[in-house]
């Protein structure tokens, strides 16, 4: 048990992570985190939870998991402020809590990561196979655009774009860089003219009811609306991402920050004017599509409109499989490099100055599962890791203030400490309680699965335990 609580040092991350091209911005990580959040997170998961859980009250769903994604947020700044380091919560947790609760998050946090680059990867293949394709009149085979669970062999466009996405990494944070700054600015630029044409065609009708009376289960008749809350919560993960990209950022202890918080933010207001939009144009029980703001737009007969918002879309997934893929290689990447996992993981391609083994691990897993698996059982597996980290990461912040040996004078730090740190906490929990009971369980039995590989290889492969 001593073992297992062993603390990692940050001295030792930082000296590591000194091999990682320092190049990130502030404006670059808020380009990374706007392009991981807006992805199908806005293009899908809306029309899914307004018809299953929430109703058009599915725009207050995505408030409420907005709000707590930016006080959770606020606690990453600061962990990435006093320890800019690759890994994210996994590095965060060996530091405060000891390696074996850093592997836990780290265990729980690839799930998240590999799992969300192939749900977007589904999403991506659903509106190039409907909008793109289809326009010119080419229907792939069920066998072809289906994995196994939906009757078909393998969904194809769902596998070229991850590898596609893998080709785009491999090549060094400044060619990602570069292709998400632009792609960002489409997309929204795309997102805010969906807002303000759909905003024309809204029939108020299709708000009453606005929280309808199916979904008032318990607690407190908010069953419907805490469960659709904790489910896109998948649509704010991007953050976690920055937070892995501190060691590649140039000024850590205030751009981390800005590009969480800012990221944050701007998606708030677009989720929720997105959402408002979309259940006003059509009647929430229409809705449970993959491509839903895309139907809309044919239910209202604006083709033209349909084929701009397929492409914002598209654009909107691509950029964020770059930064989900970003930060699921670079966790890989420091779990190699402490040894929990084969040392392969944390080796570093000297000629682009990126974890390749980790890329190519990361691909493989992520194209499996986007061929094989369908979209809505992707996004039911991922929030529980994603949860869970942010349980520790916030209640982290408290032992963090007490450590004298990170110390962190310029960077940013968490407001209302500690009463700031301890909400969002239990708020995270609260949202873990509420997911569905088939994402609990998976979570519980990949965590017992990590929890084998960690006593059976991680203590006796980490370069911590040698010491």
């Amino acid at each position: 048990m001593k073992d297992i609580f062993k603390k990692q040092s940050v001295d030792n991350y930082l000296k590591v992570d000194a091999r990682l091209t320092k190049s990130l911005t502030a404006k670059d990580l808020l380009a990374l985190g706007i392009g991981a959040i807006i992805g199908t997170g806005i293009f899908i998961l809306p029309g899914h939870e307004a018809a299953l859980h929430a109703g058009p009250a599915v725009a207050i769903a995505f408030l409420i998991s907005g709000i707590v994604a930016g006080v959770v947020g606020m606690a990453y700044a600061e962990f990435a402020a006093a320890m800019p380091v690759a890994g994210s919560a996994y590095s965060y947790g060996s530091v405060i809590y000891g390696e074996g609760i850093g592997w836990i998050l780290g265990w729980a946090l690839i799930l998240e990561y590999f799992l969300s680059v192939s749900a977007q990867s589904v999403g991506f293949a659903s509106y190039f196979n409907n909008n793109i394709l289809g326009a010119f009149g080419i229907h792939l085979p069920k066998f072809l655009s289906a994995g196994p669970l939906e009757g078909g062999g393998i969904n194809l466009s769902a596998v070229l774009i991850v590898l596609i996405i893998a080709f785009v990494i491999a090549h060094g944070t400044s060619l990602s860089k570069k292709v998400e700054n632009v792609a960002v600015v489409i997309k929204v630029t795309i997102i805010v003219l969906f807002i303000l044409v759909g905003a024309l065609y809204i029939k108020t009708k299709n708000y009453v009811p606005f929280y309808p009376q199916e979904f008032r289960t318990s607690p407190f008749g908010l069953g419907g609306l805490s469960t659709s809350a904790a489910t896109v919560f998948f649509a704010f993960i991007g953050f976690d991402a920055l937070a892995s990209n501190s060691a590649e950022t140039i000024n850590p202890k205030k751009d981390v920050a800005k590009g969480i918080l800012g990221t944050v933010f701007i998606a708030i207001i677009l989720y929720v004017a997105f959402s408002l939009v979309l259940t006003g144009i059509v009647n929430y029980k229409q809705l449970n599509v993959d491509d839903p703001a895309a139907y809309a737009l044919k239910v209202i007969h604006l083709n033209t409109w349909n084929k701009l918002i397929t492409i914002g879309a598209l654009v909107g997934i691509f950029t964020a499989l770059v930064t989900l893929f970003f930060g699921g290689s670079r966790l890989v990447y420091a779990l190699g490099r402490d040894g929990l996992l084969p040392s392969k993981m944390g080796e570093v391609d000297m000629k682009y100055a990126v974890p390749k083994n980790a890329i190519i691990v990361a691909t493989v897993v992520q194209a499996f599962f986007a061929g094989l698996v369908p979209l809505t059982e992707l996004t039911s597996l991922i929030n529980a890791g994603t949860l869970l980290a942010f349980t520790f990461i916030s209640f982290g912040i408290i032992p963090l203030r007490h450590r004298k040996d990170i110390p962190n004078k310029d960077g940013y730090k968490m407001p209302l400490y500690p009463v700031l740190p301890v909400l969002a906490g239990l708020a995270s929990l609260y949202f873990l309680i509420m997911l569905p009971k088939l994402s609990k369980i998976t979570v519980v039995i990949w965590l017992i699965i990590g929890v084998i590989v960690y006593l059976t290889y991680g203590l006796k492969h980490s370069k911590l335990q040698k010491k």
